[in-house]
């Protein structure tokens, strides 16, 4: 496997289990910090080009909450959650337990709320994975960037140091259910050989 597009029907199934199975696990970390029942959607597989990417969340001019963080160990890649602004702001008072409406911009604290919340999210995602597969994988210290969606999604893929024409990108869409309209977006970008490394502990070539 020379290119993401080179994935077969079978391969990309499998990556969706994998990916559902982290995603349950963040969600649930998602809902004990908020107190509230969180949804999420069937996990999306995009392989695309790079400067389609912001347009599968939306409106790529849309600002954005996102934390960044690098995957290292057995694996290698990105991991982003990602927040429309206002959804990141509800978020915000949900964590730090104030009333909706109550943040109208991202300070210093709200800052670390966001980061943190994307640390454990993340945590949550990596841990599932790590066991499933019996990988070793460490998240990285996260970082947070609000900005357009287009800006924010192509600084994460610019961060992987050799640009590629198309990406592999798995979406999950989480929706809290007391705060309406509060959704926001879980990624998964492995590169490359962190896809074969995949196929490998799970059997599958």
């Amino acid at each position: 496997m020379q290119d993401v597009r080179d994935l077969k029907a079978l391969q990309i199934d499998a990556l969706r289990e994998v990916a559902n199975i982290g995603a349950g696990h963040a969600a649930t970390a998602l809902s004990q910090l908020t107190n509230c029942r969180v949804m999420i959607s069937v996990p999306q597989i995009n392989i695309a080009r790079l400067e389609e990417v912001p347009e599968l969340l939306g409106d790529p001019q849309d600002v954005m909450a996102a934390v960044l963080m690098h995957m290292l160990g057995d694996l290698t890649g990105r991991t982003l959650l990602l927040f429309p602004e206002a959804a990141g702001r509800k978020v915000c008072d949900m964590l730090l337990r104030r009333p909706l409406g109550t943040t109208t911009g991202f300070d210093t604290l709200e800052q670390s709320c966001l980061k943190e919340c994307g640390n454990i999210l993340s945590g949550a995602y990596m841990n599932a994975l790590s066991e499933f597969m019996g990988m070793l994988l460490l998240p990285s210290v996260p970082s947070l960037v609000v900005d357009l969606a287009a800006a924010v999604l192509t600084t994460t893929y610019l961060n992987f140091g050799n640009e590629r024409d198309f990406v592999f990108c798995v979406e999950t869409e989480l929706r809290i259910e007391s705060a309406e309209g509060l959704r926001g977006y879980f990624l998964l970008l492995p590169d490359l050989a962190s896809l074969k490394a995949i196929f490998d502990a799970i059997r599958l070539t």
